[in-house]
């Protein structure tokens, strides 16, 4: 809980643990006493390696799963069920296949009661703050990827949730698509700044759009052993900012810790 006079977090894990059962008997511990707190308007990147347990954390956030130990608060009320003030973004399209990117859009709105003469207009608004204005009439497979994430990101953000969660989002996409992507989230961001939790693989990534990094160790009982604050400017150029020292400096002293993490992860999967 906050103090008194302080804004409570957006997102506060304390001490978080999950633990799966096992087939065959036994449990799996996951994560073990991670403890985060994401400011509201803060824009926070989870990297480790793969396995570590970032995406569990994300779906305890968003109320998917419970935690087998420790405590998840919303804005300073404990979470006991879905979170209603997060929007999530997967790594796989969520988009419906049968359904125009307009319609997609829309469904937000209309499945929480608003009328689709006013759902519909307000999703093609959104469609052109994502660049795609003129392809509210295609189906998701006349899309491409960049564009069906474009979809993705106006149906989340049309709920107008307090806060983004984001699960490697542009990690199926081309380098440039995915810098493009970037772009597009640091410029919707920036005007409406929502509290962010953004995993990710790509430390690069991570650096360019956050305004902290943190690091999760290899598993299993993953727990968060770094945290930097990005010391880098806004507003942001993807391909500009990464082009500046002190870029390079953060990428330098991250990377040096969390390399050790990907080979303990790879280590111990190669001997799973």
């Amino acid at each position: 809980m906050a103090g008194s006079g302080t804004p409570a977090a957006a997102v506060a894990l304390g001490d978080v643990g999950v633990a799966f059962r096992l087939a065959g008997g036994g449990s799996y511990t996951a994560v073990e006493r991670a403890s985060l707190n994401v400011a509201d308007g803060e824009f926070v990147a989870i990297v480790g390696p793969t396995g570590c347990g970032k995406s569990t954390l994300l779906n305890i956030a968003a109320g998917l799963m419970p935690p087998s130990s420790g405590t998840i608060d919303v804005f300073g009320a404990p979470l006991s069920s879905l979170n209603r003030q997060a929007g999530y973004l997967f790594q796989a399209d969520a988009l419906f296949p049968w359904k125009t990117a307009l319609e997609n859009v829309a469904i937000g709105p209309e499945t929480a009661g608003m009328p689709a003469a006013e759902a519909r207009p307000r999703a093609q608004d959104w469609l052109k703050r994502v660049g795609l204005a003129a392809f509210g009439d295609r189906y998701p497979h006349m899309l491409s990827g960049g564009q069906r994430k474009r979809v993705g990101l106006a149906q989340v953000l049309i709920r107008d949730p307090k806060i983004l969660l984001m699960d490697e989002p542009f990690g199926p996409l081309d380098a440039q698509t995915r810098q493009i992507m970037g772009n597009l989230l640091l410029d919707l961001w920036s005007a409406d700044r929502k509290a962010v939790l953004f995993v990710t693989h790509d430390l690069e990534e991570a650096i360019a759009l956050s305004d902290r990094v943190v690091i999760m160790s290899a598993g299993p009982g993953s727990r968060i052993i770094g945290d930097w604050r990005v010391p880098l400017p806004r507003p942001r150029d993807i391909s500009e900012v990464k082009l500046d020292p002190a870029f390079h400096s953060l990428h330098r002293e991250i990377w040096h810790k969390l390399k050790a993490e990907v080979i303990k992860g790879y280590a111990h999967s190669e001997g799973a």
